[in-house]
């Protein structure tokens, strides 16, 4: 019979910038809001790089228990006996050096996306993962979205019957005079030494629906790596990529995924929803489309040749929390992740392992055809842990 208690997972919060601040929220808020009985999420312990009072000032911020622990360095975060799972919520650049610090000090890990700069990283953090015996789960967090759920229902049920092509864009529109970019230099959406650019930041959640509907639907016994094509322009200031175009071929299953993503022009420039559906997902009977942007979709509609032109919008809310007028999606994937660690799963079968690898592979080979590369100390994939990204000193 199943215990009629919550299952409590202790989370540890490595950083403290606003992906961070928001993932925190989600935790605090009230399972039951979303109806989630069999597990609940307690913040125990928040670090800084830099300096505890960070870490206490985030803490006061997103309003956490006042015993949650304050520390001003990530090494006496991983060393907290008392952390059963640590969220890595740095820039992707420092995700291979944090994840490996916290996966050797026997932490469970939730990290977020990308996961790595390279996939040579990424198969590293899951060999440490496996030899541990250690919970290891990139925080893609659209993937457990309700609404990604009954999107993948609908394709491997043949709503749409064989699925052959998927378009996905995530765009944000920030071209500015002069060739600029709208963003400060140093930023990390055009900084190479934060491994930024538009695939590693934004193009991951059009390479996420391109995945879902072509590749992760596949019967588990034909999983086919696709074949590779891509265009890259880079910023003429920093050397990143500013807009990305990838085709990925998947031969066997006589179907392509095109994803797109840019800095320069905008997937829904009114962000209204007026530019119409950012994923298309095209089967021999049918489309799919789905509404709102690819990291936080909205709805979806199901074109079939019996329509008639009256597919109707099916929409999803996220549900908040009354008491703490908050709700924001992240609370799915932190779900998923808290029934891995109780059941003894170490990875979670909606974003395996070899399929992390192969996204990462994806975006290693389109980076290589754009001719984009990144400092080596954030693209090696020797762990250091006394790397400056992990002491945050430069």
């Amino acid at each position: 019979m199943a215990s009629s208690t919550p299952y409590t997972v202790r989370w540890g919060i490595l950083a403290t910038g606003w992906i961070a601040e928001t993932f925190t929220k989600d935790l605090l808020t009230n399972p039951a809001t979303r109806d989630v009985h069999d597990i609940r999420h307690e913040v125990v312990a928040v670090s800084s790089s830099s300096s505890q009072q960070r870490a206490v000032d985030f803490i006061n911020n997103v309003k956490a228990p006042s015993t949650t622990k304050a520390y001003g360095s990530y090494y006496e975060l991983v060393a907290d006996q008392d952390v059963d799972i640590i969220y890595v919520a740095t820039p992707h650049s420092h995700h291979f050096q944090n994840a490996m610090l916290a996966l050797e000090a026997g932490k469970n890990v939730l990290c977020e996306k990308s996961l790595t700069v390279t996939a040579a990283q990424t198969r590293k953090l899951i060999e440490t993962a496996r030899a541990k015996n250690l919970f290891f789960m990139e925080a893609v967090w659209t993937r457990y979205f309700p609404l990604s759920i009954k999107v993948r229902e609908l394709i491997t049920s043949g709503a749409i019957g064989n699925v052959y092509r998927t378009i996905a864009d995530l765009s944000i529109g920030r071209d500015a005079p002069e060739g600029k970019i709208d963003f400060p230099d140093s930023n990390r959406m055009v900084n190479t030494e934060l491994a930024g650019g538009a695939l590693l930041d934004l193009g991951i959640y059009a390479l996420t629906w391109v995945f879902q509907s072509l590749y992760h639907t596949q019967p588990e016994d034909e999983k086919e790596a696709p074949n590779v094509i891509a265009a890259i322009n880079t910023y003429q200031v920093t050397g990143a990529d500013e807009t990305t175009s990838i085709i990925l071929q998947f031969p066997k299953h006589k179907s392509h995924g095109i994803a797109l993503t840019s800095l320069r022009v905008s997937s829904d420039p009114d962000e209204q929803g007026t530019a119409g559906a950012a994923i298309r997902i095209q089967g021999s009977s049918g489309e799919i489309q789905v509404l709102g942007p690819a990291y936080r979709p909205t709805g979806y509609k199901l074109i079939t040749r019996d329509s008639a032109g009256k597919a109707e919008l099916v929409e999803f809310t996220i549900p908040k929390d009354p008491e703490r007028d908050w709700g924001h999606g992240m609370f799915w994937e932190a779900d998923e992740a808290a029934r891995c660690v109780r059941d003894g799963q170490k990875e979670s079968k909606t974003l395996p392992w070899s399929e992390s690898i192969v996204i990462m592979e994806v975006m290693d080979e389109a980076l290589r055809q754009g001719g984009v590369t990144y400092p080596e100390v954030i693209s090696t994939d020797v762990f250091d842990p006394q790397s400056p990204l992990n002491t945050g000193k430069r």
